[in-house]
């Protein structure tokens, strides 16, 4: 290791998802930790909240998923979404195309709920963890390394905490990647803004998930969620949630009730909590890591939340990222530490490649209406084609599978000529 005697080893800005295990695997490992957050635990966050199939794998690593259940997490089947054209979409978790999850359901749980369980098993683990602390900067040594952070305390004193490498789990907009240079806004046509709040009394709510498409002016998704409420989260174009500033409430209600399929659902529903906004997306850190320092989660990229699925793939970075940090901990000399870091950038790009091609293709498709309804049709007809698609975005089913050939073909096929299965190439 390089001659560096910090207080801590790793310094994680962002006790979300990605901060919460990332810190919990190093501490577990043991290492020492500081975990630091601006805001105060338990907090709210707008995000779908929705924890694909897969995540529960990550959360009973971390002995999180009995508190999770036990807070009430409601249980999903699957996905539906609707095309403008009325076409829908359902695909199930459980299949017949030969994969399996870790849990036959996805769970959905506030992230007030959410992010204070798993902060605790970072804690619990040996993390140490501040609240109420912003992060303003990043120090560096004279050759331009990482090694700590510049914190303003809830008394406006500025602090150093010092640490052989910094983590950057201070999602969408992270201060650490901005500081290091590493992230970029890519320039899109078209970005999107997300409001979220949660609903009481919504009708017709199942155990399956719902993506409605609407012509040419966004999305929204909505789901069942711990004690009775569902989240509904509407993602518009930046230009159109710009009509949003003056009352985010009255934007939100009224574009719901101004959807002929969604209005008599919203009819007497109430509103449970103040509309957030988030975004805009497309946020992305071309290296997600910088000699001393590594991104992770929202942190090192953020594309669309269409396919909902931020919580695993922060959870799934922090597995990727600890035990390359612990290996960066123990080199001899800082080009192998920057070796180590290396190759957790490589991990990710593997890990996340095909989903990323998978997201960018639906991306492509929702913004589209024609294609849209053109792909729907097909996927209404082909239930296997479906629950392949589903489960990709569950995280279980590798991306490979609907980027084949075979499968891509039969997509532009139209229903009548979309009945043969998919090859197996």
């Amino acid at each position: 290791m390089t001659q560096r005697h910090p207080e801590f080893d790793v310094i994680i800005a962002g006790a979300g998802p990605a901060g919460s295990f990332t810190a919990f695997a190093l501490a577990r490992a043991g290492a020492r930790v500081l975990v630091l957050d601006r805001a105060r635990f338990p907090r709210s966050k707008p995000c779908a909240e929705y924890l694909s199939p897969q995540a529960s794998r990550l959360l009973s690593e971390m002995g999180a998923l009995d508190a999770v259940e036990a807070a009430g997490a409601a249980h999903l089947a699957g996905m539906v979404v609707h095309a403008p054209n009325g076409a829908v979409i359902r695909g199930n978790f459980v299949a017949e195309h030969g994969y399996s999850a870790f849990r036959d359901r996805g769970l959905a749980l506030r992230r007030v709920l959410l992010d204070a369980i798993l902060l605790d098993r970072a804690r619990a683990a040996g993390a140490e963890v501040r609240e109420g602390i912003r992060v303003t900067d990043v120090l560096r040594d004279a050759g331009g390394r990482a090694q700590g952070l510049r914190v303003v305390r809830a008394d406006g004193r500025f602090e150093d905490f010092h640490s052989t490498f910094v983590v950057g789990a201070d999602g969408l907009r992270s201060v650490v990647a901005r500081r290091l240079e590493l992230s970029r806004t890519r320039r899109m046509w078209g970005r999107r803004i997300a409001l979220v709040a949660h609903y009481e009394n919504v009708g017709d709510i199942t155990q399956w998930g719902e993506m409605h498409v609407a012509e040419d002016v966004g999305y929204v998704g909505f789901a069942s969620v711990d004690g009775g409420f569902t989240n509904v989260s509407l993602v518009v174009p930046e230009q159109l949630a710009r009509g949003a500033s003056g009352d985010r409430g009255a934007f939100l209600h009224n574009w719901l009730l101004q959807r002929p399929q969604l209005a008599p659902r919203f009819k007497g529903a109430r509103r449970a909590s103040a509309v957030v906004a988030t975004g805009p997306f497309a946020s992305h850190a071309p290296c997600a890591w910088a000699p001393g320092a590594a991104l992770v989660g929202d942190a090192a990229d953020f594309f669309d939340p269409f396919t909902g699925e931020g919580i695993y793939s922060a959870l799934r970075g922090g597995e990727l990222l600890a035990p390359r940090l612990m290996e960066a901990l123990g080199a001899a000399r800082a080009r192998d530490e920057d070796a180590a870091l290396r190759t957790y950038d490589r991990d990710r790009r593997l890990e996340y490649r095909g989903k990323w091609i998978v997201e960018r293709l639906i991306n492509a498709a929702i913004r589209s209406a024609p294609a849209m309804n053109y792909f729907a049709r097909t996927l209404e007809a082909r239930q296997d084609m479906a629950d392949l698609l589903i489960g990709v975005t569950g995280d279980f089913v590798p991306a490979r599978e609907v980027l084949r050939p075979g499968y891509l073909l039969n997509l532009f096929r139209q229903p009548d000529f979309a009945r043969r299965p998919v090859p197996n190439e």
